[in-house]
């Protein structure tokens, strides 16, 4: 699917309002990060850092039956207004208040609620607007879109703040969040079936994590990811800029690794993944990129030499990209139309666990040995984690799945993970019949 067809589908408005969203997000991420640690130092952005994960920690399962009950377009609208409106808030109080950080965390909690319904009802809804043949595509495209998001959001927010001020580019977060809502608000609106919206929304919760637990697949699928993302998550987060300073390197380097980084995204995004795929097959494209993702940061911590280490950072995106586009595909569409918000959700919780557990083992380690042997053995963890997808069962016959074949597949496949009348009923609404059929691996 070309970049001119996939402009002229309904996905398009989600498309590109996932650009000015991420573009938006990045802005907003510069401008904060920056006005909280010149106010209120290295103190405040920990706390800053730790309530807002605690935040989205919450908010993520407990908000995951919305999009599965309403319309995922009007939602996805909503949230983003809301967003829009604390967006606004925030570059007012910035402009003519002075710095409080109960202020900040509060207003900005609204932004972390907002995420906690876009992101897993997004995933959801591409599933909805385009066929799952060229779901894969779409997904591409998406990500290169939010690559190009991330790539200029830093460079576009620190522009803003070195010419004028922390409430001008936060001005700028807010109109690019008000664009994004614009564009979503021509998404179209799916209703759920009314069998699915009757029932409570304690049992559409219970069975969403019922499902995630009950396929064995999609357990130790999960597995497998929380383990490789303790050691990952800090590798490329916290670990970055001690990594930069350990060698000596201006804050030029530091943004030159986070560049290199969506750089690299983007090239997997624009046909480097796809390359991949038809060459190595899905399966051998998802374990050896996210291994490769992990032996890349050990290279970025072990090298003495900046070239070296942006080089190795770029390889990381590149790697992150295929992993992301081959597993999040079949992923998707494995799951009935019904459960998808849900599921996705329950993985975006098991990632932010394990993100939170992350920088505290890698501050254990560090006080004991320098950073460039706790990144290396971070990034050796975090390859070898991602290996262990390989043993779960039935995996690498999941991924030899078409995606026709794959579309819906929990369902018919483990029906008794979504037992119950909610889980019947929304099997029903979904179309994901629940008659066994063979299961790949067994």
């Amino acid at each position: 699917m070309s970049i001119k067809e996939v402009l002229k589908t309904p996905f398009a408005p989600l498309l590109v309002s996932s650009l000015f969203l991420v573009l938006a997000n990045m802005v907003g991420y510069v401008a904060v990060s920056w006005w909280i640690a010149q106010q209120g130092g290295a103190a405040d952005l920990a706390r800053y850092g730790v309530v807002m994960s605690l935040v989205s920690l919450v908010a993520v399962p407990l908000l995951s039956p919305l999009g599965d009950r309403v319309a995922k377009g009007p939602l996805i609208t909503a949230a983003l207004g809301c967003f829009a409106v604390a967006a606004m808030l925030l570059a007012w109080w910035v402009g003519t208040r002075g710095y409080r950080l109960d202020v900040v965390l509060a207003i900005q909690a609204v932004p972390m609620i907002a995420m906690a319904v876009v992101q897993p009802a997004t995933t959801g809804l591409a599933a909805e607007l385009v066929p799952a043949s060229s779901l894969q595509q779409a997904l591409n495209r998406q990500q290169g879109a939010q690559s190009i998001g991330r790539l200029a959001g830093p460079a576009l927010g620190g522009a803003v703040l070195a010419a004028a001020g922390t409430a001008p580019a936060l001005w700028l977060h807010a109109a690019l969040l008000v664009m994004a809502t614009g564009l979503a608000m021509r998404l179209p609106r799916i209703e759920r079936a009314d069998a699915a919206r009757r029932s409570s929304w304690w049992s559409e919760l219970r069975a969403g994590l019922k499902a995630n637990w009950g396929i064995p697949l999609e357990r130790g699928w999960m597995a497998a990811n929380f383990v490789s993302w303790i050691f990952i998550f800090p590798a490329l987060t916290m670990l970055v800029p001690l990594k930069v300073q350990s060698l000596q390197l201006s804050a030029w380097w530091l943004g030159l690794c986070e560049a290199m980084l969506s750089l690299g995204v983007l090239l997997g995004a624009l046909g480097g993944a796809n390359w991949l795929i038809a060459r190595f097959g899905r399966f051998n494209t998802r374990v050896a990129s996210a291994s490769a993702q992990g032996l890349a940061l050990a290279l970025a911590g072990v090298t003495d030499h900046p070239i070296v280490l942006v080089a190795s950072f770029a390889l990381v995106g590149i790697g992150s990209s295929a992993m992301t586009l081959v597993g999040l595909t079949h992923r998707t569409l494995a799951r009935p139309a019904a459960y998808r918000t849900r599921m996705s959700a329950g993985s975006i919780v098991t990632t932010q666990v394990a993100a939170s557990l992350g920088p505290a083992l890698a501050g254990l380690a560090l006080s004991v040995w320098s950073v460039k042997w706790v990144y290396l053995a971070f990034g050796v963890l975090g390859a070898a984690a991602a290996l262990s997808l390989a043993a779960v069962p039935g995996f690498r016959a999941f991924m030899a799945l078409s995606h026709e074949e794959v579309d819906g597949w929990y369902g018919r496949a483990h029906p008794e993970a979504f037992g119950g009348r909610a889980g019947d009923a929304a099997l029903s609404a979904s179309g994901a019949c629940p008659s066994r059929s063979a299961r790949p691996g067994q």
